[in-house]
């Protein structure tokens, strides 16, 4: 499963289904698909996954289930969203997610 987070702001980003959860559940929303973050409630979502992000930097890496594939780290992963994030919060745009 891919989920797409858009906003006016920025370029649309698609995710696999099970990172973008993760994600959406960093900021704060419920796992639930399709939804959306209101424009006066995007910097908190923001905030809340940039301090988790922060937060799980210190932690070790999870376990490479495939030697020959490089690890990606959440950090790496996630920068897109913040990047999306930031535009909507600059913009005052809603985010939505499908």
């Amino acid at each position: 499963m891919l989920i797409t987070f858009t906003t006016d702001a920025y370029a649309d980003i698609t995710l696999f289904g099970d990172i973008a959860l993760t994600m959406l559940k960093m900021m704060g929303h419920s796992a639930t698909v399709p939804g959306a973050i209101l424009a006066e409630d995007v910097p908190a979502a923001l905030s809340r996954l940039t301090a988790a992000i922060e937060a799980e930097k210190g932690s070790p890496p999870a376990e490479d289930r495939d030697a020959d594939e490089p690890v990606v780290s959440m950090a790496n992963r996630a920068l897109p969203l913040i990047e999306l994030l930031s535009a909507a919060a600059k913009a005052k745009s809603n985010v939505m997610w499908k």
